[in-house]
């Protein structure tokens, strides 16, 4: 008897651990890590964005149904909002972008975000490049497109020391396969 018993708790054990993998949303990847982040600068607020339906969703409406916000969090005492989806909108842990922020979670190896602030659309492909144009207002290394953006924006590819001499074709690449 007690033996059944386990093997019931195991069986569903594993189920469980198993249908919350299969819980994996687009902006995360099987092999761990966030790949997509979004942030608007707007405000003294910065909206940041896992889901990229929402992101473009929050560009068109300024605003978005469910959100966590944390006041006086962000790295000048911004209010940070983290615009969640309908399924993520009452939990308040294992949310990937918020753990991101919190280093609780890490970017994943293909990462790709974009932050739309002083009317320019900075394009990443590293997180610590976006923490640093976050935090002080402007990238160290960049390669623009003046007035290529969708509405005319000047679009800025975040370069840092390993590829700063090398014109950035795969993330230009990845810009356009976002926004065609």
């Amino acid at each position: 008897m007690i033996l059944k018993n386990i093997e019931n708790f195991i069986l569903v054990a594993v189920t469980v651990m198993l249908l919350s993998a299969c819980g994996t949303t687009s902006m995360t990847k099987a092999g761990g890590g966030v790949s997509e982040v979004y942030e608007v600068h707007h405000e003294g607020r910065i909206h940041v964005f896992y889901d990229r339906k929402l992101y473009t969703d929050f560009l068109k409406l300024g605003e978005t149904p469910y959100r966590l916000t944390r006041i006086g969090a962000g790295p000048n005492n911004e209010t940070l909002v983290f615009g969640l989806t309908k399924k993520d909108k009452k939990k308040r842990s294992g949310i990937p972008v918020v753990d991101l922020f919190d280093g609780k979670a890490k970017p994943a190896e293909d990462f790709y975000a974009e932050m739309v602030k002083h009317g320019r659309i900075y394009i990443f492909d590293n997180f610590d490049d976006m923490k640093t144009v976050r935090d002080f207002g402007h990238p160290n290394y960049q390669y623009s497109m003046i007035g290529a953006g969708p509405n005319g924006e000047t679009l800025v590819f975040v370069l840092n020391k390993q590829n700063k001499k090398k014109r950035p074709t795969g993330l230009i690449k990845k810009y356009e396969q976002h926004h065609s």
